[in-house]
């Protein structure tokens, strides 16, 4: 009690992001931490606000299935874009 699990404690860095009011947001593995359903609640939660107010928004992430929901993606291979 009185700590905040993983899932809160990745929204509560969202918002102290948001609060600054950034022109691009960077989301590195925001799912890495997470069980399966709060990452897809974080997931879901990124894509609402990319669609809603249109703040650009870059995630990184290793897991495929993260990648396909994304309406662009630009995957990078022993650091070279492979395909975009």
């Amino acid at each position: 009690p009185g700590e905040l699990s993983g899932g809160e404690q990745q929204r509560v860095a969202l918002a102290r992001a948001l609060m600054m009011k950034p022109e691009i947001l960077l989301a590195d593995e925001p799912t890495g931490n997470l069980d399966a359903r709060t990452g897809e609640q974080m997931i879901d939660l990124l894509i609402a606000l990319n669609s809603e107010t249109n703040l650009t928004t870059v995630i990184v992430t290793h897991n495929a299935a993260i990648a396909e929901k994304m309406f662009r993606k630009v995957m990078v291979e022993n650091g070279l874009v492979e395909e975009i």
